[in-house]
């Protein structure tokens, strides 16, 4: 699993990519761009989940349950998560559920 890094990435994996919206998660499937890609995984957090270590810890539990999910997408796919305010309050194992079913939508819906 690589960073994204570039904002123009995140902004095509968005656009061009399937959506899946869950209550305190947005997750956004983007193609692959070239077949030989690697998977690639970037977080959204803004400051409304709440202070910088509120969005740390959401961003690592995350990081943390994505390692295990990566299988769900198509090799290459670009991901995008993006943080509602709600998700500081939720246990891994809530994030968990609702990070596979917004994975599940939004690869169903992906343009390819």
């Amino acid at each position: 699993m690589h960073r994204m890094r570039d904002g123009e990435v995140f902004r095509q994996a968005m656009r061009r990519g399937g959506k899946g919206v869950q209550p305190d998660l947005v997750v956004h499937v983007g193609g692959p761009v070239e077949p030989t890609d690697v998977t690639s995984v970037g977080f959204v957090v803004s400051k409304k989940v709440g202070p910088a270590h509120d969005r740390n810890r959401v961003k690592r539990r995350l990081r943390h349950l994505m390692r295990d999910r990566l299988d769900a997408v198509p090799t290459g796919s670009r991901i995008v998560v993006r943080v509602l305010p709600g998700a500081a309050d939720r246990r891994a194992a809530e994030l968990g559920g609702q990070l596979d079913r917004a994975i599940a939508t939004a690869a169903s819906r992906v343009r390819r």
